[in-house]
């Protein structure tokens, strides 16, 4: 069973990261941005996240019991609904650094209804599905820890840049709509 299960969640990773390789590129080349360098330290640690889970041997040498699974099964959903249904919604204003463009657009539509930041709520997701199948317990906290600190990083640099470019309108947005978890303000 640990095979197909890994080849399963290896497949699903690719099917989390589909929607950014099949997004259109703009035809109307490089627009000016605004840029929160401090984004890329974000990245780093999520990245940093994802590297304990994957490295992880415990998958291999401990049981893995059904709960396990099904939890993974549901986070991965909700991952996959999150990112293929925000990117369409974000259309041109994604972007890999956190930056606003002189033409940007407050996107609330979508996932953005319920969540400011869907992207990194499926990132999380994608993780703590992982983490279930890959890694220790104590793995998965460390992963766990990186990640939320990698994502609130990113979540402030980008909130920063919504908030100077649209002012009380984004201000509204923001204590209307959680940040990347329902529910948690």
């Amino acid at each position: 069973m640990r095979t197909p299960v890994f080849i399963a969640l290896i497949v699903l990773w690719i099917a989390w990261f589909l929607p950014f390789a099949l997004r259109r590129k703009s035809k109307s080349g490089p627009r000016p941005a605004a840029t929160a360098r401090i984004s890329i330290l974000g990245m780093v640690l999520q990245g940093a996240a994802n590297a304990v889970v994957w490295s992880s041997r415990y998958y291999w040498t401990h049981p893995l019991e059904v709960w396990r699974v099904l939890a993974a099964v549901a986070l991965v959903t909700v991952a996959l609904l999150l990112v293929w249904s925000a990117l369409p919604a974000l259309g041109k204003q994604w972007r890999l650094q956190a930056g606003v463009y002189e033409d940007h657009e407050l996107v609330q539509s979508g996932p953005y209804r319920f969540v400011r930041h869907p992207i990194y709520a499926s990132m999380l997701a994608m993780l703590l599905a992982a983490g279930l199948l890959l890694a220790s317990p104590t793995g998965r906290a460390v992963a766990l820890v990186l990640m939320i600190a990698g994502i609130e990083i990113r979540v402030r640099a980008e909130d920063r840049l919504l908030a100077g470019r649209f002012g009380d309108r984004f201000a509204e947005y923001r204590a209307r709509v959680p940040a990347y978890l329902p529910f948690i303000r």
